[in-house]
């Protein structure tokens, strides 16, 4: 009884490790802030068109981990 019990637990996460979802979040974040800055940066006309640049790009960064995921 205990051995069955013991085989259907699932094992548990090292501590201090980052779960994936975080990670992706993260990169996406990151993703927005620094190609709307850089859009900034380069000479868009106004905040609202590096915005749509930093969009973009959060779009296809998010296409690209979707379709990394099994």
């Amino acid at each position: 009884m205990r051995a069955a019990r013991t085989a259907t637990r699932r094992p548990s996460a090292r501590p201090g490790r980052i779960p994936a979802v975080f990670v992706d979040l993260l990169i996406l974040v990151v993703t927005f802030a620094v190609v709307s800055a850089l859009a900034g940066l380069l000479g868009a006309a106004n905040l609202g068109t590096a915005l749509t640049f930093g969009t973009i790009a959060f779009a296809a960064v998010l296409v690209a981990l979707m379709l990394r995921r099994d």
